[in-house]
């Protein structure tokens, strides 16, 4: 008998499936995120936004974001010969996409070319390269909002800013003033108190030439490779009664300027839900070597400076994983086919990429909004309305992040939920946004501060709404409950307020998310966006959208 070859892997032909995501510019394709730029006054950017958008498209950026979030951080405490190193080893691809952020100013270029638009072009190129790659957005951030802090000393001001607003990468732990540039972190949490930072343990002992030693341990320090941090400790202050120790804040530097390394003892790398190409650590301080910034007992009105500006990133972060996720959901939907025509134009699917792709450009218009009220022609005004909208945005914008991320997910159905495609690694991203520098309960309570204390925030976020009242009924009764929450407010006893804080955030997000839309976006978007979020029949899914919804009009953007 003759045997017969086998027919070969017939069964095998691959269809009725999307292509790669790759080659597309991610800056031209966001609708929503070009005509903000331009409407906020950075139309002198689009040139290198354009650059941007089509390097973080590439097939090989792609491949090294995976490759960073895969291929992790590993700490190193000794050398070979028994050395005590400290050092944390990333893969090289964490260290291209770090190094092209810096190099087209995602760090620092709003401080060091302070114009009209700067934050603008900035945010632009912060979201264009965490939509990609997330996890190199923490020192990023950090070295962007350390800046204002830093300014509460002028003679550090002088010696750090230069390197901050530099445009080169090294990740070689080396003299700060031997580098091309360089990159801060933060370390504020014990293990003890958390959030409350107050109740921190690290201590600062003066020294004789001016600096001081800092002994303590810190819960979480995020990205433990950067060139400084600002760092609370308990300061022992010769000139107070009875030497009481008051919370104040240090420059600590990882390598001092002769090339000694400062002590600063890696006790481990935290196993994080997501944020894996990032590394965060504990941390030993022994006799640090630190720099006093600002007045001593200042401690925290100084670090507020970072933190306020890291939360705004947070709002960029999220804003940015939404655009992901809808980008990544709009490819696979418009491409793919079932029950005989393709997803994008099955009703029930049409109705929940709308709603994604709704939820991600009121985002944008209002991270962009924030943007430009940190500029550095902000009146009074305009600063008053950041403090409180900064507050609000973050606490929304951050929690609708993972829900988002959720849904944009199941589009792509058991594709979505594994590793391979990149929408698996944003769930697990999102949530870290709401955590990072304060999470629901202290951004709520960060309004209901904001509020109190400086009343001209609550005048500041009404008037901006107001620029949209007359051009929607629905809006125009969210104004006024939100008006009426914000006077009953006002009268409730600390506890009774503060059961309301997350209700009134919320409340005052959705306000200023639907007069921005009303403002800047097409009717259809704003009208949609509306009564999917404040008409009667609103629904707590993503999906429920009115018949009439100008699908095409909304999708069209994205």
């Amino acid at each position: 008998m003759t045997a017969i070859a086998p027919a070969g892997f017939r069964t095998h032909e691959v269809f009725n499936q999307a292509p790669p995501r790759t080659g597309v510019n991610e800056y031209t394709s966001n609708i929503p995120l070009v005509e903000g730029v331009s409407r906020h006054d950075a139309a002198w950017a689009t040139e290198a936004l354009i650059d941007i958008g089509e390097l973080v498209g590439t097939e090989s950026f792609q491949h090294d974001a995976e490759l960073a979030n895969t291929v992790t951080p590993v700490f190193r405490s000794h050398d070979r010969y028994g050395n005590r190193i400290d050092e944390v080893e990333y893969h090289p691809s964490y260290h291209r996409i770090i190094g092209a952020a810096v190099a087209h100013g995602a760090h620092t270029a709003a401080w060091a070319d302070p114009k009209p638009g700067a934050n603008i072009a900035r945010a632009a190129t912060f979201m264009l390269f965490s939509q990609v790659e997330a996890g190199h957005a923490c020192p990023v951030s950090m070295t962007h909002s350390v800046v204002p802090a830093l300014e509460f000393s002028p003679e550090i001001a002088q010696t750090w800013l230069p390197r901050l607003y530099s445009r080169g990468y090294d990740g070689r732990l080396r003299p700060p003033g031997e580098k091309p540039g360089v990159l801060f972190g933060m370390a504020m949490t014990e293990k003890q108190g958390g959030s409350d930072v107050r109740v921190n343990t690290t201590r600062a002992v003066p020294n004789s030439d001016g600096n001081w030693s800092l002994t303590g341990h810190k819960w979480f320090c995020s990205a433990p490779m950067s060139d400084g941090f600002l760092i609370l400790a308990q300061a022992q202050d010769a000139y107070l009664p009875g030497n009481e120790a008051t919370l104040s804040c240090f420059l600590v530097p990882r390598v001092l300027a002769d090339g000694t390394r400062n002590v600063f003892r890696i006790q481990r790398l935290k196993d994080k839900l997501g944020n894996k190409s990032n590394a965060s650590s504990e941390i030993e301080l022994d006799g640090t070597v630190g720099y006093l910034v600002g007045e001593p007992g200042r401690g925290v009105r100084t670090i507020i400076e970072m933190v306020a500006r890291t939360r705004l990133d947070c709002v960029y972060g999220s804003t940015a994983g939404m655009r992901q996720s809808v980008a990544e959901a709009l490819w696979h939907i418009r491409h793919r086919s079932a029950f005989g025509a393709t997803l994008i134009d099955q009703p029930a699917m049409t109705a929940v990429a709308a709603d994604l792709a709704l939820e991600s450009e009121a985002a944008t218009v209002t991270a962009l909004r924030l943007a430009r009220a940190h500029d550095a022609d902000a009146d009074a005004s305009e600063k008053a309305f950041r403090r409180l909208a900064t507050a609000v945005s973050k606490y929304w914008i951050c929690k609708r992040g993972p829900h988002h991320a959720y849904e944009a997910l199941e589009c792509l159905g058991g594709n979505g939920y594994t590793e391979s495609f990149p929408l698996a690694r944003r769930y697990r991203e999102q949530p870290v946004m709401a955590v990072w520098e304060g999470s629901g309960n202290v951004i709520a309570l960060d309004v209901l501060r904001a509020m109190t204390r400086e009343p001209e925030s609550v005048q500041a976020f009404d008037a901006e709404l107001a620029r949209a009242r007359g051009a929607s009924v629905l809006f125009d009764r969210q104004h006024d409950r939100m008006r009426t929450a914000l006077t009953e407010l006002s009268v409730l006893s600390p506890d009774r307020a503060q059961l309301r804080a997350r209700a009134v955030a919320s409340s005052m997000a959705l306000g200023l998310q639907a007069s921005l839309l009303l403002r800047y976006s097409p009717t259809a978007v704003a009208e949609a966006f509306l009564a999917a979020r404040l008409g009667e029949d609103r629904d707590l899914q993503y999906g429920s959208l009115p018949a009439g919804t100008d699908f095409a009009a909304v999708l069209d953007r994205h």
